[in-house]
């Protein structure tokens, strides 16, 4: 029996207490299937990315994916599916934390311009290729579905709508939107909401395309290329939203954003973070891959370590949402 056949042998062993519907292609044409009619197909281009998925290499994987040596195919959640099994067989979430060994994550401060190229090596991109396949306001966090069956436009409204009850809106009122992206919160909540927005990011596409989103409010919304770093402690803010902007700022200096964003908040005000969480204490907080190909310079934190950070600064928790499911059919989309 040769090696390979071996390996094969050895996962289907593995694979035996409960297969996922994996078709397994390898560099040479083989084919494999496992636990019935195939809802995922895996094709390797190499040897080294079997030996890689035998021993539970995820960076590895993912690299490969990247460059087109690794491919999959099938549903979203079918994808997901078949992950999931394929780690448990291999017996690798509890060793996911010794990823973080691999992070390129910084524990001093970072530059002003450190964080401007790692924003812009995400966002920068292309405003036409986030277009591709966000909904028509460029929201990009995870929808909010009330029964699942809503469009991926009508679930973003939602979740807009959602931010601005919660953060309790009324007309005139001061809004500062950390990190605005291209502009669809400030857009919503001035037309819905009549307040007055300022908003900030260090994306240069994004900068451009909010500032023409949200011209014709005039004075009313404002963006700019800023920092949050740069904001003046004269500043003072009614609300403050925060969406998918802290993973950005680096596990260094999450202390310093959550004790600025205070310092900008009114007596009495209200500040929204929203945000992904580290499923553990001890869970990664990124990784090489997402370090490398996602978000350079981004980390997530537990909540547990949010919510001190948050109450360190002089803030007090009176809400806490699990949007989890909400990320999963806004993928699926």
């Amino acid at each position: 029996m040769s090696l390979r056949n071996k390996a094969l042998t050895h996962m289907i062993n593995m694979f035996a207490d409960g297969l996922p519907r994996l078709r397994l292609v390898l560099w040479d044409g083989s084919t494999f299937d496992f636990g019935g009619e195939p809802l995922v197909t895996i094709t390797l281009s190499s040897p080294s990315l079997w030996r890689a998925l035998l021993q539970g290499n995820f960076f590895r994987l993912g690299d490969g994916y990247v460059k087109g040596e690794l491919t999959v195919d099938g549903r979203p959640e079918d994808i997901i599916g078949v992950g999931v099994k394929l780690a448990e067989r291999l017996e690798r979430f509890r060793a996911l934390g010794a990823l973080k060994l691999l992070t390129c994550f910084r524990l001093r401060q970072r530059s002003f311009g450190e964080d401007a190229a790692n924003v812009r090596r995400h966002y920068d991109i292309s405003n036409d290729f986030f277009r591709l396949w966000l909904d028509r306001r460029l929201v990009y966090s995870c929808a909010y579905f009330r029964n699942g069956t809503e469009s991926l436009d009508l679930a973003q409204e939602q979740k807009l709508e959602h931010i601005c009850r919660k953060l309790m809106l009324r007309p005139g009122e001061s809004l500062l939107d950390v990190g605005c992206g291209w502009g669809g919160f400030l857009h919503w909540a001035a037309k819905n909401h009549g307040v007055q927005g300022y908003g900030i990011t260090l994306s240069e596409n994004q900068f451009s395309e909010a500032k023409r989103a949200l011209a014709h409010f005039g004075g009313r919304v404002s963006v700019a290329l800023q920092n949050f770093k740069e904001l003046g402690d004269d500043l003072a803010f009614d609300k403050i939203a925060s969406i998918g902007m802290y993973e950005h700022v680096g596990a260094s200096a999450i202390c310093v954003y959550f004790t600025k964003m205070a310092r900008m908040l009114k007596p009495g005000g209200l500040f929204l973070n929203h945000g992904i969480i580290a499923g553990s204490k001890n869970g990664p907080s990124g990784g090489a891959f997402i370090e490398r190909y996602v978000f350079p310079g981004g980390s997530v934190s537990p909540l547990s370590t949010i919510i001190s950070e948050i109450t360190s600064a002089g803030l007090e928790v009176i809400d806490v949402e699990d949007l989890r499911p909400h990320y999963v059919r806004t993928l699926t989309q």
